[in-house]
Formats: structure tokens, sequence, C-alpha cells
């Protein structure tokens, strides 16, 4: 599992590929991802929005930016985590995500971003 810890939060990432839900002939590599916050301050935050880049083989880049994560905006108490489960979509067999989660402190109302570590999307007909 990839980690970053920026501001006290750690942010640890992991991705499968999701064969059953892949078409290769057309181009169609699809891979979930599991990702952890976890609160190391002495506040609670809470996860506001999230801006990804999903990069292909190519160097192509998109970004996707939303409010929150899987429809909510949670806060996470000290010592607490948050989990959740996605996927993504990539048209070339090797890829990799990463971003930045933008978050702020209950208490305060300036905003702080957090680094979702980078990880790869790697088919299982890489390895092979």
């Amino acid at each position: 599992m990839n980690r970053a810890i920026t501001h006290n939060i750690i942010v640890q990432a992991e991705s499968k590929y999701e064969e059953q839900h892949s078409i290769p002939h057309i181009h169609k590599y699809v891979h979930s991802y599991h990702i952890v916050i976890i609160n190391q301050t002495n506040d609670p935050v809470q996860l506001l929005s999230r801006h990804w880049f999903v990069v292909n083989a190519y160097g192509e880049t998109r970004e996707i930016q939303g409010l929150g994560v899987i429809g909510r905006q949670p806060i996470i108490a000290p010592g607490e985590s948050h989990e959740y489960d996605s996927w993504s979509p990539i048209n070339t067999e090797i890829g990799k995500m990463y971003g930045t989660f933008t978050m702020k402190k209950a208490s305060e109302k300036s905003l702080f971003e957090v680094v979702i570590p980078e990880f790869s999307l790697n088919a299982n007909s890489v390895y092979n």
C-alpha cells in the first residue's frame, strides 16, 4: 500500500486490476482502489473535496475533481480513520493515479491540502 503524510494526515492507497470489468480489445482497463485516511492531528478534520490525476502509458492526463468522496464529506476525529473504495478506467495497460484532498479542521475555516500518494494501475497482462 502506498502512503503519504501531509499535516499529520496519513493517506494510504492501493489498487487492483478488475479483469471482469475490463475490455482490453477496446482499450478499457478498469482498476478499483482502496483509500485509507488517518487523522493523526489533535483536531477533527473534514474532507471537503478531491482532485485526482489519472495518467495513461502515453502520459495523457485526465483530471477528476469533485466534492467529497463517494458522495460524502466525512469528518474524521483525532486518531480515527475513514476508508472507501472506488474505481477508475484507463485506456492503456499501465498507468498511475495521484492527487490531493482538500480538508479543513473542524475548529477553523482555513483549508489545507493533503497528498494522495501515487499508485500504479497495471493490468494483469503486464505481469505475464
